[in-house]
């Protein structure tokens, strides 16, 4: 063991924050959640046990987490405190299976999980499991039995389907009870969406039976996974590890991340939810698959039956997805709008590699009309950081950048006779990557000067700045960013607000502020990995990303439903900090009246009906996400489904109307999607505000 953490010692990665962040793709500003990649065999409860290498495996990241990790949390009671209840919200996140007399015999654990991680005695990890095995048997063996009987659906009752704040289970009859109402919410769902009888069973039965299935197949290795990414995510959410079957799925995952259908997923409940939909991929070019919707069920090609996968685990959905390129998949999906028991629609996709073409920064114009006077902004809608390392690396002179391809898009739009009067850099949904063109796409747009602050875990601050004078561009300059904008995103946002380069527009970032690396924890690789955070962000101005994320100059209305969202929605996310200002000129001398242009923004979305209309769809989706319970009436559950059918189809005719067109006449409208912008025509009509009313200085 000694060994081990001397050779981590060694490793140049985590010494020098300039060298790794320079050299680092960054993490897209997501919470990376390692998956458990269950056994296809049955392990038996005598077999469940740790083992020698978990032992191993313990003491190295108890040592590397104290050592190396950016908050160098100490183990003590109060971090077993929080380990405690995160393991048991990592195995029941619901309180579906354990019962209140459970957690009365396992609540001596509390403060002891400490003591489990320094002396690296696992035992009661798996004492827990175990009787949490148990009962999910118990409880899928009840489901089973339970679609035998008929239920009456005119009874008035409900089925609460979000537990997560609810108390333990009292008793084994409460527990009876609150799952002969999951049974027969199941039962309704597949009825309402026309499933016979027979099929409805078969359906449910297979769900029930793969619930046991899954948990059984939980090996010893899977469970210590469990365990330790409790602790580490009770230290901070971008910290996790992964077995060594695990580490293998990861490698695989970021190797084939690049094909098929072009989305992140995660697990939230029993649903396979969408992360974030990736640039290029066939997921985002269909515009029918949008963050947090929920994948119910995956069919392979055009023809055969769409399976199940509510309850399914991470990965099992993610291979069913998965497929060569040119090949068909369906997706059964809840729309994040979409209540409870709702009925799914169905979308077929092409997978295919993500068009890295696709990726890349991308113009387009934008025009705005007062007073018989026409004003052209050029956009460049940028997905994410890129940099062909590798083609750099070997000298070749065409290699591709962010920066290279904006210096040239903006020499497009501003050198012609009919040039932009002004740039938007549209940057909504880019979760970052390259930290250098984050730095020389700054480099563009001001003379030189520090970007980018860097903290390592010791408290040494280093800086990465522009060196070059030249500026591609000196014009209004607006950055347009929402919720999803993170890590680089957020670096380059800062930097040009700091600089106050130009205005900053739409929602705070995702406020992902921190660096992180992933380190082997042996040679042979028996002991798997850790993925820790080991440095953070911070402005020139000295304030951090992190958290906050990057305020912008002016908020738009949707900002109001991003609150709980992003790096200030994660548990033990690291609080915002600050450090000492770094050395820099502003581009002048005074901001335009912000307050002023506040002003007018809003007067503006007040008069339009399109804004609205977004707002209740925002809405919507908020409400669906804290809905907790369900009626069990069947006629009450086919009215709630009409009238949400109907009023979705109103607020979508009403905002094709408020944008003055019809969707019977809307080529580029398909299914109530709409093509039309509306907070991009929004931030060209803010800059356009800008021209007109200057602020007193000129750079």
């Amino acid at each position: 063991m000694q060994h081990t953490i001397r050779r981590f010692e060694r490793l140049p990665s985590l010494r020098s924050s300039r060298q790794l962040c320079c050299a680092l793709v960054a993490f897209f500003g997501v919470v990376l959640s390692s998956t458990v990649v269950a056994d296809t065999r049955e392990i038996t409860l005598d077999s469940l046990g740790p083992t020698k290498e978990h032992k191993q495996a313990t003491e190295v990241i108890a040592h590397i987490m104290q050592r190396y990790h950016y908050s160098q949390v100490f183990i003590d009671d109060a971090l077993s405190d929080q380990i405690y209840d995160r393991y048991l919200d990592s195995l029941d996140p619901q309180r579906v299976f354990l019962l209140a007399s459970d957690i009365a015999e396992i609540e001596r654990y509390r403060l002891e999980l400490d003591d489990v991680l320094r002396k690296a005695k696992l035992d009661p990890v798996f004492e827990i499991f175990k009787r949490y095995r148990t009962r999910v048997e118990e409880r899928s063996q009840y489901a089973q039995k339970m679609l035998a009987q008929e239920f009456d659906f005119t009874i008035d009752e409900s089925y609460t389907f979000n537990r997560e704040d609810a108390a333990w289970l009292p008793s084994e009859a409460a527990s009876d009870e609150l799952w002969r109402k999951r049974v027969k919410n199941d039962v309704l769902n597949l009825r309402l969406a026309e499933q016979s009888k027979e099929d409805l069973t078969k359906t449910l039965q297979e769900r029930y039976k793969r619930m046991e299935r899954r948990i059984t197949q939980l090996a010893a290795n899977d469970v210590f996974q469990i365990f330790i990414n409790a602790y580490t995510l009770s230290v901070e959410p971008h910290t996790s590890y992964f077995s060594p079957r695990s580490s293998e799925n990861f490698k695989i995952n970021m190797s084939l991340s690049l094909e098929g259908i072009g989305a992140a997923l995660r697990t939230d409940g029993e649903y396979t939810v969408v992360q974030r939909v990736i640039a290029g991929g066939p997921a985002a070019l269909s515009e029918k698959i949008s963050a947090e919707d929920r994948i119910i069920g995956v069919g392979e090609g055009a023809d055969k039956d769409i399976a199940d996968v509510v309850s399914w685990p991470l990965s099992d959905v993610v291979d069913l997805i998965r497929g060569p390129k040119g090949s068909t998949v369906r997706l059964k999906i809840l729309p994040a709008s979409a209540p409870e028991g709702a009925p799914p629609s169905v979308i077929t996709l092409v997978r295919d590699k993500i068009k890295l073409e696709e990726q890349a920064a991308k113009s387009s114009v934008v025009e705005v009309t007062r007073n018989e006077s026409t004003q052209r902004f050029g956009v460049i809608d940028l997905p994410t950081f890129y940099l062909d390392a590798a083609a750099m690396s070997q000298g070749l002179p065409d290699f591709r950048s962010t920066t290279r391809d904006v210096q040239r898009l903006l020499k497009e739009l501003t050198s012609s006779d009919e040039g932009v009067d002004g740039i938007i850099i549209d940057l909504r949904g880019n979760g970052g990557g390259s930290l250098i063109e984050a730095t020389q796409l700054t480099g563009l747009f001001i003379k030189t000067g520090p970007v980018v602050q860097i903290r390592n875990a010791d408290g040494e601050v280093e800086t990465e700045a522009d060196t070059d004078p030249t500026v591609a561009y000196d014009g209004p300059l607006a950055v347009l960013v929402d919720r999803n904008s993170a890590s680089a995103s957020e670096i380059f946002a800062a930097a040009i607000q700091d600089y106050r380069r130009g205005v900053v527009l739409g929602e705070p970032t995702f406020g992902k502020g921190t660096v992180q690396t992933v380190a082997p924890l042996d040679r042979s690789g028996k002991l798997g990995q850790l993925k820790l955070t080991i440095a953070q962000f911070f402005r020139v101005n000295g304030d951090g990303t992190q958290h906050r994320g990057v305020i912008p100059d002016i908020v738009f209305p949707t900002a109001l439903h991003s609150e709980a969202q992003g790096e200030r929605g994660l548990d033990n996310a690291l609080p915002w900090a600050e450090v000492a200002a770094a050395n820099y000129k502003a581009w002048s001398a005074s901001n335009a009246n912000y307050a002023q242009m506040q002003s007018l923004h809003e007067a503006r979305i007040n008069a339009n009906e399109s804004f609205a209309l977004l707002i209740d769809e925002l809405e919507a989706q908020r409400e669906a996400r804290n809905e907790r319970s369900i009626t069990l009436v069947e006629s009450e559950r086919q009215e709630e489904i009409v009238a949400q059918s109907v009023d979705r189809e109103k607020r979508e005719a009403l905002y094709l109307k408020a944008l003055g067109v019809s969707s019977s006449d809307d080529e580029e409208s398909e299914d109530g999607v709409v093509v039309a912008d509306l907070l991009l025509d929004e931030a060209a009509n803010i800059l356009n505000d800008i021209i007109d009313f200057p602020p007193t200085s000129k750079p």
